[in-house]
């Protein structure tokens, strides 16, 4: 079992490669974003991915999933895949063309009556990367860690690469040379465009690398096997729909919702302010979020190669235990440096930094209802997924209706605690009925009151300078030795047995 463990361990590590060191090298364009645009400016970008979120969702209708399971079943992976990916050139060549057609009328509803070319330059963004989904679950499926870590950094590069191009290179080689090349293409007052077309070439880029294995793939279409993808795979739209709700829906209705105090002349300018602010500081607690979103791309094959094994329910029980221990790592690593921290935004976005230990708290539940997921995963009782995110998005909208109009933002961070809190509750619940696994409760609550304590002492205690580093940094070494000492006693114990 330890063998299966660390080979869960290292393939997280490979994807993570490129998802958590890749997406963070992403995560650093935050600091330029917020140094180069206004609040309100980086509120309509926050606002745009937003939705991005939702369509990406709508658009892949659960056969990522339904692709792992049944090329596992099925004596013929490669019919699976090109049945997979049929349907998926259809729908999104017919919603891409409905977007370019009614792009303007989107537009005024989004309220950038001014930039349709905004939307249309999200749904070719969303299209390419919705073709994209299934090559990259073939290349998880076939343990390709390596060509799928490659493909994303090349991805993440060139959106990098773009951005620093199009928002820092072109605006200097303009100032110091009127008659520079530059002034063929580029135009100052796209300004927040140019972060969407950024992303839009890395997104081209990243689907024709991919074209030379189109070309290797005997096509083959099976009915019977479309059939069984999308029985398998639409309650898992429905829980990806409500997933999103209880992910994004927050940045959506702050829009709607907010109140703008007396004395604001400029209303759709303070509102897309505390969206930017918001959705800034939700980017400190990004860490976790791709910890969890790595663990995700090693763990779902994982659990559906390992469930057929004698010991697996013990296995998926002690991978439980690690990620809880290596989540409360990242909390602590990120609270007791907060002051490091913010400054990957600019000072004015700080008001919001209030938020981040109440987001990095409710992705840590998230990430444990990802892990309870298997339960009705393989039990191919995919209709409980839907319920569990509908439940949360039920406990979303609701809460973000009531504490908006009171606290703002801060509504939002909570609505999304209670949500992902409910799910985590539920889904432990309905698992134990229909495929038990015994969790090691006592291990992990101990953990995480450990850890919520040395949080809570660690701004009890009022230090500044040195000292504060000082003492933060015993803390977290102490919460680091104490778990430490805990699991080598656990595996003495169990050698003993």
């Amino acid at each position: 079992m330890t063998n299966q463990i660390q080979k869960l361990a290292g393939q997280t590590a490979v994807y993570g490669f490129s998802s958590i060191i890749g997406r963070f090298l992403n995560y650093l364009l935050v600091p330029l974003y917020t140094n180069l645009f206004l609040t309100s400016q980086y509120g309509i970008v926050t606002d745009l991915y937003a939705y991005a979120g939702f369509l990406f969702v709508l658009l892949t209708y659960g056969m990522e999933t339904a692709y792992f399971r049944f090329s596992e079943k099925h004596q013929n992976p490669e019919k699976v895949f090109t049945t997979a990916i049929s349907p998926l050139l259809i729908t999104t060549s017919v919603f891409l063309t409905a977007i370019i057609i009614f792009a303007q009328p989107i537009a005024t509803v989004l309220r950038y009556p001014e930039h349709k070319e905004y939307v249309i330059w999200f749904a070719l963004i969303i299209s390419l990367d919705t073709l994209t989904t299934i090559p990259f679950a073939k290349l998880r499926r076939e343990n390709k860690a390596v060509k799928f870590a490659t493909f994303k950094f090349i991805n993440i590069g060139l959106n990098i690469g773009f951005n620093l191009f199009f928002l820092l290179l072109c605006p200097y080689l303009i100032k110091h040379n009127s008659n520079s090349f530059v002034q063929a293409f580029y135009s100052e007052n796209i300004g927040i465009g140019y972060i969407f077309i950024s992303n839009l070439i890395a997104s081209a880029v990243t689907l024709l690398l991919f074209i030379p294995d189109f070309f290797k793939t005997k096509y083959t279409f099976s009915k019977t096997i479309l059939k069984q993808l999308l029985i398998y795979g639409s309650p898992l739209l429905f829980a990806g729909l409500a997933g999103m709700i209880n992910e994004v829906i927050d940045r959506v209705l702050l829009k709607y919702l907010i109140v703008v105090p007396q004395g604001i002349s400029d209303a759709n300018n303070y509102i897309f302010s505390q969206i930017g602010i918001y959705g800034a500081n939700y980017k400190l607690s990004i860490l976790i979020t791709l910890f969890i979103q790595a663990f995700r791309y090693a763990a779902e094959p994982f659990f559906f190669s390992h469930a057929k094994e004698k010991n697996a329910k013990e296995i998926y029980a002690k991978v439980m235990n690690f990620f809880i221990i290596f989540s409360l790592v990242i909390f602590l690593g990120i609270m007791l440096y907060i002051d490091i921290a913010k400054y990957f935004i600019n000072e004015n976005y700080w008001s919001g930094l209030k938020i981040v230990p109440i987001l990095l708290i409710a992705n840590l539940f998230l990430g444990v209802v990802y892990n309870l997921s298997v339960w009705y995963k393989l039990t191919d009782k995919t209709k409980y997924g839907a319920y569990i995110a509908g439940i949360g998005a039920f406990v979303t909208i609701v809460l973000n209706i009531i504490l908006i109009p009171k606290i703002g933002y801060m509504g939002s961070a909570w609505a999304t605690f209670f949500c992902y809190f409910t799910m985590m509750t539920v889904s432990y619940f309905w698992g134990k009925k229909h495929y038990r696994i015994n969790y090691p409760l006592k291990k992990i609550f101990l953990y995480t009151f450990f850890a919520l304590a040395v949080f809570f002492i660690s701004n009890y205690i009022e230090l500044a300078g040195f000292k504060m580093y000082l003492f933060h940094t015993f803390l977290f070494l102490s919460f680091i030795l104490f778990v430490s000492v805990k699991e080598k006693l656990f595996l003495v114990h169990m050698l003993k047995k």
